[in-house]
């Protein structure tokens, strides 16, 4: 089996020990051990929560650099529509296309045009194909991986169609090889929003292997292209794209351009778990669709971006009254149609929630994790370095921690053991007992 590369690690000459990261994870992935938090592998999801909460910044994004950019001979970029939101004063999306031109990249291919097409083949596959109800969109890796953790009665329920990042890839390779360009000398670089795209692209769900090469994040680009937008003066027309497939870089914009009024548009990952919950428990089958997005705000919410998720809302709706007002002629490229936009790859449930592989053994844990559950305080304070009471529970079974790492518990020990030595101090042996006859 191939080793699951994780793009959201920890620095730990930073961590301060702080229980502020496990008490919002969402999958229980993190642990504080020794003053120092410890990131449990098969359980992240690379959701990049924690590096928004870390106040000592202990908690960091892998991503490429643009150094990278001199590993190819043909450079490509390929950004997502939340970098247009990070910009103030900038409407014109060429400004922005033009700049990661003299950045460095030959060309650019923007990943809106490419969840437009995205759109069109929802459309027909949901009038064409028969999925069951509610379709769960799979555009947030985010949102996958955590249905294969905690909810894999679900994965049945997942659109199982390309990203637009990974179409808008494939289309650029397949368009530049025609072209006559070895495609060994294509770098297709995506700009991106979050660092679960850069886990996404090094393990891919759903095919075999991504056609992205570099992940860079916004920030890595932001300050260098923010130079050379306050000098342009040449602004070259490069978009391609409409509101519409802009519009997916916030919540609502993947529903919205479905054209269904029967769907559910949900952001925040906390907020997300809370649906998939309903859609588990049999509430949510009279919904067509939901479309479930890991960061408040959607991808402007980024744990990779520069601007604050409300202040580039307010400034991606002013991109798209620009991109309204000096539109485009909408049409789908017509050299899509023989890239595969499905899935062609089995997504199985990846369960870490299970105690053993053995059914009996199993069930023999879960009693014991009940029985320590109810001698625990359970307030979930976390300062036994697990997020709950019953997490810490858990962590006992499997032999990963002990009772008294609750200082509850290890305050009774405590006091039993002192009870225990003033009882003991207080018995002579006969020999010393004076009143003794």
């Amino acid at each position: 089996m191939m080793e699951y590369l994780h793009s959201v690690t920890l620095r730990e000459e930073k961590c301060v020990g702080c229980t502020d990261c496990i008490k919002r994870c969402p999958t229980e992935a993190i642990r504080v051990r020794n003053g120092k938090a410890k990131i449990i592998d098969e359980r992240c999801i690379d959701c990049g929560f924690c590096i928004r909460v870390c106040r000592n910044r202990a908690k960091k994004a892998i991503t490429d650099n643009l150094d990278s950019l001199s590993e190819y001979k043909y450079k490509v970029a390929i950004p997502a529509p939340a970098l247009y939101s990070q910009f103030k004063d900038v409407l014109d999306v060429n400004v922005i296309l033009t700049g990661l031109k003299k950045l460095g990249f030959d060309e650019v291919f923007e990943v809106s045009r490419a969840a437009e097409i995205v759109t069109e083949e929802s459309k027909r596959l949901i009038k064409e194909a028969t999925f069951q109800k509610p379709i769960i969109s799979s555009a947030c890796p985010v949102i996958v991986r955590l249905i294969q953790i905690r909810f894999p009665e679900l994965i049945d329920h997942i659109f199982p169609l390309l990203s637009p990042m990974e179409v808008a890839a494939r289309m650029v390779k397949k368009d530049l090889t025609k072209r006559g360009i070895d495609e060994k000398d294509i770098g297709v670089f995506f700009i991106s929003p979050c660092a679960a795209k850069a886990t996404n692209v090094r393990n891919p769900i759903g095919f075999e292997k991504s056609y992205v090469d570099k992940v860079l994040s916004i920030k890595e680009v932001y300050k260098k292209l923010a130079t050379f937008i306050r000098k342009m003066d040449d602004i070259e027309n490069l978009r391609m794209s409409s509101s519409e497939g802009i519009r997916w870089a916030m919540t609502g914009g993947e529903g919205k351009g479905l054209g269904i009024d029967n769907y559910i548009a949900v952001d925040g990952i906390e907020n997300v778990n809370k649906i998939l919950e309903e859609v588990e428990n049999g509430k949510l089958e009279n919904v067509d669709f939901i479309e479930g997005l890991a960061c408040t705000g959607g991808c402007l919410g980024g744990p990779l971006t520069v601007e604050n998720s409300f202040v580039a809302k307010n400034r991606l709706k002013k991109v798209l009254n620009y991109t309204n007002k000096e539109n485009i002629e909408k049409k789908i490229d017509s050299s899509y149609e023989d890239i595969f936009l499905s899935w062609n790859k089995e997504v199985i449930s990846k369960p870490v929630m299970t105690l053993d592989k053995d059914m009996n053994v199993a069930i023999k844990k879960m009693e014991e994790l009940e029985k320590i559950y109810e001698q625990l305080p359970q307030i979930d304070c976390g300062s036994c370095g697990a997020p709950t009471c019953r997490a810490l529970a858990e962590d006992i079974v499997r032999n990963n921690a002990n009772i008294e790492d609750c200082i509850f518990m290890l305050r009774m020990k405590v006091r039993q053991m002192a009870e225990d030595m003033v009882a003991l101090a207080q018995k002579m042996p006969p020999s010393l007992n004076k009143n003794d006859s």
